[in-house]
């Protein structure tokens, strides 16, 4: 088979799985970005960008835009994206969000697939804080995404695949603050994105519109 070719089953079922989740409040060029690339350099079938229900990292740090919202965000981004699909199975389950129950759903979705857990190289050296981590290694490949420079160092004991993607210094912390003071926003939300956040009404910071 050769690059760019999708590795599906006769039956037309994904052979190779990536899970790529975030609480995506927006989501931005850097998430396509990174999915693009892992779903290229590892010839997965599709990435499944995974809305989380609750992120329990960051339940209680800060207002969280609704999930339903944030889903629509995530459609509309990877609408045009070939190999990139939204999530919502953290949804449906309800409650916090924890990998290793993403993996036992999918792994009941996809049961002839390899599946692989994609993450920033932070979120791999900080393996050890993830619930239930163990299973999450038993039931899938762990992607650690890495940036130019000098790689993270990680736990020896895990099996990682590496994948190098572009810098860039994009974060949703960053774009919210953007809608508050009025900075630009072009080039690091796509067209789709934006769409969805007028129409929603989203990140308001007065009563007549956004900051």
């Amino acid at each position: 088979m050769s690059r760019g070719e999708t590795p599906q089953l006769d039956d037309g079922a994904p052979t190779r799985v990536g899970l790529f989740g975030g609480t995506f409040d927006p989501p931005h060029v850097g998430h396509l970005v990174t999915a693009i690339n892992v779903h290229h350099a590892l010839d997965l079938d599709l990435v499944i960008m995974m809305v989380a229900n609750v992120p329990w990292q960051k339940d209680g740090s800060r207002e969280i835009t609704p999930v339903e919202d944030r889903l629509a965000m995530v459609s509309a981004a990877v609408a045009s994206v070939p190999g990139l699909v939204p999530g919502r199975q953290e949804i449906d389950l309800g409650g916090n969000s924890y990998t290793a129950d993403t993996l036992s759903v999918l792994s009941r979705e996809y049961p002839r697939a390899e599946l692989f857990t994609i993450v920033g190289d932070d979120a791999a050296a900080g393996l050890h804080t993830w619930e239930r981590s163990a299973e999450v290694l038993a039931q899938s490949q762990l992607v650690v995404v890495d940036r130019p420079g000098a790689p993270v160092v990680l736990d020896a004991d895990v099996d990682w695949i590496r994948v190098e993607v572009p810098r860039l210094e994009v974060s949703s912390t960053d774009l919210r603050s953007r809608f508050s003071d009025g900075r630009p926003l072009d080039y690091l939300l796509t067209n789709p994105v934006l769409e969805v956040i007028d129409e929603r009404s989203l990140y308001l910071v007065t009563e007549g519109g956004r900051g």
